[in-house]
């Protein structure tokens, strides 16, 4: 059986937390999930909190990676946060493409990003 995953809505903004031991199958489900939930409500922006991931394998790191890309095609932006020092070293050192994803230390920083990347002008 898996769970749900936690999404919130803050103003245009969605909230994704991500929490314990991630199977397969649940990435997958929170994939679906929050794609879903970023059409449906038209959001502006997705913060994905990852503080209460302690292990990230490459398969999660793919999953997350592949979260943002289908966020970002479906119109909107999206900011990692709460990265723990040692899924930093685990991402890197399992070289996962990350270059595409805007990460912050807090979700205070992160909500400030998905503010200030609204009020650029469009390239």
């Amino acid at each position: 059986m898996t769970e749900r995953v936690p999404i919130m809505r803050m103003g245009d903004n969605l909230i994704v937390m991500l929490q314990g031991d991630l199977e397969d199958g649940t990435v997958e489900q929170i994939e679906r999930e929050v794609t879903r939930e970023v059409a449906r409500t038209q959001a502006r922006g997705a913060l994905i909190d990852v503080s209460g991931l302690s292990v990230v394998d490459s398969f999660v790191a793919r999953i997350i990676s592949r979260i943002v890309a289908m966020i970002r095609l479906l119109g909107s932006d999206a900011t990692i946060v709460g990265i723990q020092p040692a899924v930093a070293l685990t991402l890197v050192e399992l070289g996962v493409p990350l270059k595409h994803v805007a990460t912050a230390l807090s979700a205070e920083q992160g909500m400030a990003r998905l503010q200030g990347r609204r009020r650029e002008p469009a390239r």
